[in-house]
């Protein structure tokens, strides 16, 4: 019997867990948004089948539907909250699209809920499904770089007026935090998860530079250093003109020098290492995707590995906890940059509207 599957948010992510449910043979039995116009578009345009209901209220759709599993690809600030909902009204497995939660409480409250009802969540960090960065963790995990010495994240991307125009909960404190916490969270949560993980420090700087119209940051600039003892180095904006430019990952150890790029780390460009185990330009050729957008092809793949864990009853490769360290180093670059100070991880209780005001008040869309 196939998979009861809900969604829940219609927006400009949905198509992407609309096609890994298709793909994955899941019985969407519903969607959910509070515009019915993005609704019947996603049903027309993935010609869903009549049988599919569409619902305004998550709450209704939960109780009448009983999904087991459900994607929230929502505001980022209502994340928690339906999240919360799903599994205690609904009791239903999660995937929850980046950020998992806009603070570190409702990140825990969680984690915790999940644990005391026996549900599986997924932090929706799709990258890590990229057929490069799977390679990459390959050769971390069979410990070919020696000792990590440091790693660089680059998120070098536009948002214009248009982006957020479309939709006003964007770069606000409330709803979504800035370019570091929006755009950038997939290759920070690579970065933190090839170098170890542990965080000792982080030392930040954010600015407003270049959309007067947001309440947040668009440029983002942070040095950690892990407990390892290797160093990181994320530059993230949306100030590039005139287009997307590029999402780098490099990674450097005694032994080891890796370098992916592309869209959105699809594409190994540099892959040297001391063992000559396989041959580089072998391996940029067959570990090399080029999806259409930067949103990549990750999607079905999370979701096949999230159905797995509910059948399985094991963790989801990505689970609620890597959503939270993800988003605690997110917060922590804030504070820091907020505070003119080093922050020492772990973070205490901490969330994005603690940093309202930060830049001024943003211009009237």
């Amino acid at each position: 019997m196939m998979m009861r599957y809900a969604l829940i948010g219609c927006g400009r992510i949905s198509p992407n867990h609309i096609v890994a449910a298709q793909k994955n043979n899941l019985d969407i039995v519903a969607i959910c948004d509070v515009n019915e116009h993005n609704m019947k578009d996603k049903i027309l345009k993935f010609r869903l089948p009549a049988s599919v209901k569409c619902y305004t209220d998550y709450k209704q759709m939960l109780e009448q539907e009983k999904p087991e599993l459900v994607a929230i690809a929502t505001e980022s600030g209502r994340h928690a909250q339906i999240a919360l909902d799903c599994m205690t009204i609904g009791h239903a497995n999660l995937i929850i699209e980046k950020p998992i939660a806009l603070s570190l409480a409702d990140a825990d409250r969680i984690i915790e809920t999940a644990e005391r009802e026996h549900l599986k969540v997924c932090a929706c960090h799709q990258n890590r499904f990229n057929k490069s960065i799977q390679k990459i963790r390959e050769a971390i995990e069979m410990e070919r770089f020696g000792r990590m010495l440091y790693g660089t994240a680059h998120i070098r991307w536009t948002r214009d007026y248009a982006y957020y125009s479309r939709a006003k909960w964007r770069g606000t404190w409330e709803q979504d935090g800035g370019a570091l916490m929006n755009q950038c969270i997939h290759n920070i949560d690579l970065l933190r998860w090839m170098m170890g993980d542990e965080i000792e420090e982080v030392v930040g700087m954010t600015d407003r530079l270049n959309h007067d119209y947001i309440e947040a940051e668009d440029l983002g600039i942070a040095l950690i250093r892990f407990k390892n003892g290797a160093y990181g180095i994320i530059e993230g904006t949306t100030d590039v003109y005139p287009s997307n430019l590029e999402e780098t990952l490099y990674l450097f150890g005694e032994k080891g020098t890796v370098k992916a790029g592309g869209q959105s780390v699809n594409v190994i460009e540099e892959w040297r290492f001391s063992d000559i185990l396989d041959d580089p330009e072998e391996v940029k050729r067959m570990f090399h995707e080029n999806p259409p957008n930067v949103y990549g092809y990750g999607h079905t793949p999370l979701y096949a590995d999230v159905i797995a864990a509910i059948e399985e009853d094991r963790p989801p490769y990505v689970d609620a906890a890597a959503g939270r360290r993800a988003l605690e180093l997110v917060l922590a670059i804030y504070q820091s940059a907020a505070t003119d100070s080093i922050v020492r991880l772990p973070l205490g209780e901490c969330k994005t509207t603690d940093f309202t005001g930060r830049f001024g008040g943003a211009r009237e869309i």
